[in-house]
């Protein structure tokens, strides 16, 4: 492994076509006299109707700081992530590339050697170059060894988990479904006797917490995360305002992601939960608040998530809203998380600029998590670089301007219900969906939905039904016209991909040492220091 690592540290260094444009905007409609910062906050395993300004009918109260948000800037309503899972959708959000263009179409396990691939170039490099100081809290999952981690792909400051909270065990666990035991710290042979009760369970390294390249903290105390994250993000900010130097903040919360730790709950399922969602909209509040008290005019903030809900989680799973997916629960399964069901793509998003954003709005343009790339960079005044095809629009003029006019088609790749990983065959044509193949997740009930192609697609009108049950039929003239639009787009996007040189591949190989793990002689990895609390590397 050592060996493999080495080799690749070799083209980590080289970023060809990268063109940099670091002078200052000023003057004209939509230039800025100052480089922006930008704050991006990543929820993990969020429902699109979990925030309440998305649902007002339903009259909760989870939400008041993201609803208050919303209600000074933009509310994106037909906002995709860029996959149903995690690895692939927080690589879709850095390159603003496909996973069939980064390489990165399934998740990255514990073990793994390797992650995002080198060839990629990342948001945070190229603002990083352009003199933004950088900073990611929370969940990486795109790589912890050696030159895979954040470190080493554009973020000056790390503090988080390598990957899911879930893929590690505790000390004191948070609720999930099934319960995980926590770990234990006798000998390796009562280790083996208490093992998980079920396979999601990690039994033999404890969840680390890492900062910049050291794990300080293994297991980590969940309880505290929330805190620890907080902490960490409002000393950047106040940090960043005192040097004078924009910055990129990517918040990358635990929540709403099994096991679920709120600081205030009991142990009625459907509490923990709201309990959680209030946790994380207290810490928007507060990451609004720091930004408003530094450089409220030239701070963008903007909320998202990296997938759907959960739903075999049950209790501990949010809400889809209105996209419940019928046609697929009918046949079986869940139509969320790792689904191309809009339950599990269609996710919750404000953006706030005061000032810029006008207050109050609302926009159904059809956007993705992959266009945060293009967006923040044209903002920045930085150009990506132009040895490389990418997938994600700038969506500058719908932001500031009032501009509705998103993307023509989007595509959702497979995460796992269905279909070989990352192959694009889900199409979005302005109202019209398309399904070259369906298939259900686990449900909380157990269920699955079996794996079905469809030649001809099946097609959806969202705009008619959200909730995705009756397709339209075969023989008539909406139907015709829209799968030969669709075939036909799909079929030169699956060839731009193929011709483009620029398309790299991950390695998914994995190594029982490439764990992260703060002391080997200690049962699951034990180990505790204090967190050193800088933010140079």
């Amino acid at each position: 492994m050592a060996k493999h690592v080495s080799q690749l540290l070799l083209t980590v260094t080289f970023l060809p076509g990268l063109v940099i444009f670091t002078a200052l905007q000023i003057g004209g409609e939509g230039k800025f006299e100052m480089k922006p910062n930008f704050i991006i906050i990543l929820a993990d395993d969020i429902g699109w109707g979990d925030l309440d300004a998305n649902q007002p009918e339903k009259q909760t109260n989870n939400t008041p700081n993201l609803n208050q948000m919303a209600q000074q800037g933009l509310r994106l309503t037909d906002f995709h992530s860029p996959a149903s899972t995690c690895s692939p959708s927080r690589a879709g959000i850095l390159t603003g590339r496909y996973g069939l263009r980064n390489g990165v179409t399934h998740n990255f396990a514990v073990n793994s050697v390797a992650g995002l691939p080198l060839s990629e170039v990342t948001l945070a490099q190229l603002l990083q170059q352009a003199g933004y100081y950088t900073a990611i809290i929370g969940k990486w999952h795109l790589g912890h060894n050696g030159p895979y981690s954040p470190n080493n792909r554009g973020f000056d400051y790390y503090l988080g988990i390598p990957y899911s909270n879930d893929m590690g065990c505790t000390d004191t666990p948070g609720y999930d479904l099934p319960p995980c035991l926590p770990c234990v710290s006798l000998e390796p042979q009562v280790v083996r006797q208490r093992r998980s009760v079920h396979s999601g369970c990690y039994s033999k390294v404890g969840l680390p917490l890492v900062e910049n390249s050291s794990i300080v903290e293994q297991p980590l105390d969940l309880w505290a995360l929330t805190e620890k994250y907080k902490s960490a993000a409002l000393r950047i900010i106040h940090s960043a305002r005192a040097r004078a130097q924009p910055y990129l903040l990517f918040v990358a919360s635990a929540h709403m992601h099994v096991p679920l730790a709120p600081t205030a709950a009991n142990s009625a399922g459907d509490r923990v939960y709201a309990a959680s969602l209030r946790e994380l909209d207290g810490l928007v509040g507060a990451l609004k608040a720091a930004a408003s008290e530094t450089d409220k005019g030239n701070t963008l903030i903007w909320f998202t998530g990296d997938n759907g809900p959960w739903e075999q989680k049950c209790q501990f799973a949010g809400s889809v809203g209105p996209f419940t997916g019928k046609w697929q629960i009918n046949k079986g399964g869940s139509s969320a998380k790792q689904t191309t069901w809009e339950g599990g793509h269609r996710v919750p998003t404000v953006v706030y600029w005061p000032g810029r954003i006008p207050a109050n709005t609302t926009s159904s343009a059809l956007l993705s998590g992959m266009d945060i790339f293009p967006t923040v960079l044209s903002m920045a005044g930085v150009a990506p670089p132009s040895d490389r095809r990418y997938d994600g629009i700038d969506a500058t003029n719908i932001l500031l301007h009032g501009d509705h006019s998103g993307h023509e088609f989007l595509f959702h790749p497979n995460s796992g219900a269905a279909g070989k990983f990352g192959d694009l065959q889900t199409v979005r044509a302005g109202k019209h969906k398309a399904f070259y193949v369906t298939g259900g997740a686990e449900a909380c009930s157990g269920g699955t939905g079996q794996e079905q192609l469809h030649d001809p697609p099946l097609i959806f009108d969202l705009e008619h039904e959200e909730a995705e049950e009756t397709p339209l039929q075969f023989d008539t003239p909406e139907y015709r016209a829209i799968a030969e639009r669709v075939a036909r787009k799909r079929e030169e996007l699956l060839w731009d991909i193929a011709t483009d040189g620029s398309v790299s591949t991950a390695d998914y190989s994995q190594d029982e040492l490439a764990a992260p793990c703060c002391d080997r002689r200690q049962a699951v990895c034990r180990c505790h220091t204090m967190c050193r609390g800088r933010e140079e590397t």
